[in-house]
Formats: structure tokens, sequence, C-alpha cells
């Protein structure tokens, strides 16, 4: 479902600036691949999800999305194959409009628009059944602002939006980071369910590592721009936080500094 090869991007190349964010990048899911991805500051981690989403044009290499190379398309054009949920709870969806309209914009994304009276009944119940299965009592206020919600309340919607369509691959950008831990859990639960009940092929960016060893079928840990662990199946299951600094510092050579991380 993903493929990338040799991806390579630097910023502000031939100046004292210059910082390499990806460096021959190899990784390939498959249909299905729910994988967590952790790695120090700087690692590349977020540099590749805006490289798979379009932000910016690597300067070598490729992606190819369910056998379509995307390489060189632009960002509005590859926004039909993913959903992207922010680490920012405000950026996922309009604060000043109502949850029906927000989610009415996710379900018509990619398709053609006409005018139309509003948002039509069965729609309406369409999306109340969907929001009851967030368990958060949002299916009573559809017509309520988004902007008057709780951060982990407009996080949960915003999963929804991105997984309305079932896209072919879900990017999940540290979409937990900025929430209290009682909530991080119940947006990881959705994220849990959602991704498991639409077979969702997914990536997903965290500083947990004990987050990124309970969720998802694979694991891998990014450093300096490519990746230097890879771990699925029972291999990952077995893992301990302990485990997963080990493996880097004997990958890297390096100790584990990531402070955010460790003391998560």
């Amino acid at each position: 479902m993903l493929k990338i090869t040799d991806l390579q991007k630097t910023f502000n190349p031939g100046t004292v600036n210059a910082k390499v964010a990806l460096n021959g990048l190899n990784l390939s899911l498959d249909d299905g691949d729910f994988v967590t991805v952790i790695g120090g500051n700087g690692a590349g981690k977020s540099t590749m999800l805006n490289a798979i989403s379009g932000v910016w044009k690597p300067d070598f290499g490729t992606i190819e999305i369910d056998g379509v190379d995307v390489t060189n398309m632009p960002e509005h054009k590859r926004a039909k194959f993913l959903g992207r949920v922010f680490q920012d709870p405000m950026k996922g969806t309009a604060p000043d409009m109502e949850i029906a309209e927000n989610l009415s914009i996710a379900a018509r994304r990619g398709t053609k628009r006409k005018l139309v009276w509003g948002i039509r009944k069965n729609e309406r119940a369409q999306y109340k059944e969907l929001l009851a299965t967030l368990e958060l009592g949002l299916e009573t206020r559809l017509s309520c602002k988004v902007g008057l919600l709780s951060g982990g309340q407009r996080q949960a919607i915003t999963l929804l939006m991105a997984t309305l369509n079932r896209p072919k691959l879900l990017l999940l950008d540290e979409h937990t980071a900025a929430l209290d831990p009682k909530t991080a859990a119940k947006v990881l639960e959705i994220t849990d369910k959602l991704v498991t009940e639409n077979k969702l092929t997914t990536l997903m960016i965290t500083h947990n590592m004990k987050d990124a060893i309970e969720h998802g079928n694979r694991l891998i840990m990014m450093h300096e721009g490519h990746i230097i662990v890879d771990i699925k199946g029972e291999e990952k299951k077995k893992l301990t936080v302990e485990d997963l600094m080990n493996l880097f510092t004997q990958a890297s050579g390096k100790e584990f500094t990531n402070d955010r991380a460790i003391l998560s």
C-alpha cells in the first residue's frame, strides 16, 4: 500500500544551515499494516509524513501509494489517497462550523460539488450513528460548534473525518501529544477501533515508547533520516521500553537522548 524508495531530502542545501532530514529512506507497508514510528528529535519522522503528503518534494527517490507513483503529484491531488491527523487538535476541523457540517465536508472530500440545501436528513442520521461509536456523547450535539469542544473531542472528530472515506493510507502525526494522559488513552482507543474496523493501512508517529509498543502490528525506529530498527509480529509483542532503548543503542552506536520519549 505504501512503497518509499531511497528517499532523500536536505533543507537549506549549500548553506551553513544545511540539514539532511531524510537520508536514503526505504519503507514498504502491506495493506492493513498499522506501523508505529518512534525516534529522537530530528530523526525525520514528520519530514517523512510531509513527503508522503506532498508538503514538499524529495530531492531524490520515489513514493508509491497503492501502486501509484505520487512522487511528483501535487499535494491537493494526492490528498484523495490520504487521511491525516495532526498533533494540534485545532488543525483538523473548522471551529466555527457545526459538528455535522465538519463531517459533511469530510464526506464530500474528493467528489464533485453541487448546490444542495444543507445536510440531508439521512446524512444527519448517519453522522449521529458514527459519533455514537466514539462513546463521547457527541451524537446528541450535531449542531454544536466544534470550537466549543475539548481538545480530545476535537481530535476524535478529526479521526472520524480522516477515516470517513477509508483512505488508502492514514497518517497520524503525534496526534495524542497535546492531550492529557487520560484523554490521550481514549483517543488511542478510538484510533485502534477505527483502524481495525476499516482495515486501514496506518503510520502513527509517537514520542511515547510504551504506546509505540502497545499499538499496531509493526514498529520502526528512525535515526538521522533513515530506519534503524524494524520489528513486527510476536517479536514486537514481547518488547519492553528497555529493549527498545537497547536496540537503538546497538543500531545507532549512540544513547537514546529524547527526554520526552523516555519520560513518557
